[in-house]
């Protein structure tokens, strides 16, 4: 598999190229303007997007078929040889330590790490240390799972307390803020802080959706998609979040761990059931920690992953 360790670009043309797709769903796919991608393309090796647009290019480019990153490759081999050094390409690691399975309830994790990121509406500097993020909400069958080893009590929407098998990769739902705090404490987690879900949501840059600053209802579940229900977590590909993970806007709203009165706790990512002004990650919402609804869920986070037991 290759990367290309500095997008300019011309890579980027060569990406769209590959992929077969006009300017037009190539910028709807990024979710960034048609006159940005034409712009990086007029600009060919002398434009270098910012950093969150870059990782947004790398993950299209992990993301996509075989077939489609050998055409790429083989577009940008005729490009280096006329323009050598400007776009290095180098092999990726396949044990990327950025993301990991922890080693209790299976989840894939990534890593946030540590610094400065733009908070809020105001775009506040605000410091954190490193974690590490769910890539997806809890699913319906991360948390049978958890049932089966704890003896918790099921969900109300699954018949005779079974996980229904077409619903096994939605998020969980009709779960308290008890309920999320109990799985999280099993799985060796915790549930995210505000700030914590922020960063992993909108990235470093305080980018206004995890996908960009572009207005659009085709990055996630949201009222207007008209899905009327919960979807699988990994189905909105083009929406995840600077560092990779999904679902951080629409489907669900996410417990969070932060206190913002006694007995009530934070939400963060919008719902199904919510129209997408609403979806915004810097946006405050907050609940009853003993309201349960099925547009409810969460994800966790952990400080470290710990080392798998025999």
């Amino acid at each position: 598999m290759t990367t290309i360790i500095r997008w300019t670009g011309r890579e980027i043309r060569a990406l769209r190229e590959a992929r077969r797709m006009s300017i037009t769903a190539f910028a709807h796919h990024l979710g960034v303007a048609e006159r940005t991608v034409s712009k990086w393309e007029a600009g060919r090796e002398s434009i270098i997007p910012r950093p969150v647009n870059q990782e947004a290019l790398d993950t299209v480019l992990r993301r996509s078929p075989p077939e489609v990153r050998d055409r790429f490759v083989s577009l940008i081999g005729s490009v280096t040889t006329s323009t050598p050094s400007t776009h290095d390409i180098a092999p990726v690691d396949e044990a990327d330590t950025s993301q990991t399975r922890h080693p209790v309830d299976g989840k894939l994790m990534i890593h946030v790490g540590e610094g400065e990121f733009m908070s809020g509406a105001a775009g506040e500097k605000l410091w954190i240390p490193s974690y590490w993020m769910d890539a997806h909400p809890v699913t319906n069958s991360d948390y049978a799972r958890f049932i089966a080893s704890s003896g918790h009590r099921p969900p109300r929407h699954w018949p005779a307390g079974e996980c229904p098998p077409d619903l096994a990769r939605h998020p969980v739902v009709w779960v308290t803020w008890h309920d999320a705090a109990t799985y999280a404490d099993w799985a060796g987690k915790i549930l995210p802080t505000d700030r914590q879900w922020e960063k992993c949501a909108r990235g470093p840059y305080g980018t206004r959706y995890p996908w960009g600053n572009s207005e659009t209802t085709a990055k996630g579940n949201f009222r207007e998609s008209g899905i009327g229900s919960t979807t699988p977590v990994d189905r909105y590909h083009s929406g995840v979040s600077p560092y990779g993970t999904y679902d951080m806007c629409g489907n669900t709203w996410e417990w969070l761990s932060t206190e913002t009165e006694p007995g009530r706790r934070g939400l963060k990512g919008s719902a199904f059931t919510s129209p997408f002004r609403r979806a915004e990650p810097s946006r405050f919402n907050d609940a009853s920690t003993g309201m349960l609804d099925d547009d409810t869920g969460f994800r966790c986070v952990s400080m470290e992953i710990p080392a798998p037991t025999d």
